[in-house]
């Protein structure tokens, strides 16, 4: 079956939290991918919950996915709630934007 714009949220969470730029930049839209990705090392990714979804299964063109990430730094504990749209395209899921 193929993925879920849900299983690629996950997966780009666990990213943001190892610090694995090349595979944020791999499954970001070549459309809105920025040139320069420059992850905060001092930043942990602790948590994430998946709040809610809009389409983004398996033959879904696009999906929406709500989330809450908790992070801690050296200065502050906080969380990124986001609205996170995807698209599919070959068969892959890719980020495209979101509203924070």
């Amino acid at each position: 079956m193929a993925p879920s714009a849900v299983q690629l949220m996950r997966s780009r969470y666990t990213a943001f939290a190892v610090g694995d730029v090349d595979y944020l930049r791999a499954t970001w839209h070549p459309d809105t991918r920025p040139r320069d990705l420059d992850l905060d090392d001092e930043t942990r990714w602790i948590a994430l919950e998946i709040v809610a979804t809009e389409r983004g299964g398996p033959f879904d063109r696009d999906g929406e996915v709500e989330f809450r990430a908790s992070y801690r730094s050296p200065d502050e504990r906080g969380v990124l709630h986001e609205r996170s749209r995807f698209t599919r395209e070959g068969g892959s899921w890719f980020y495209v934007d979101g509203d924070v």
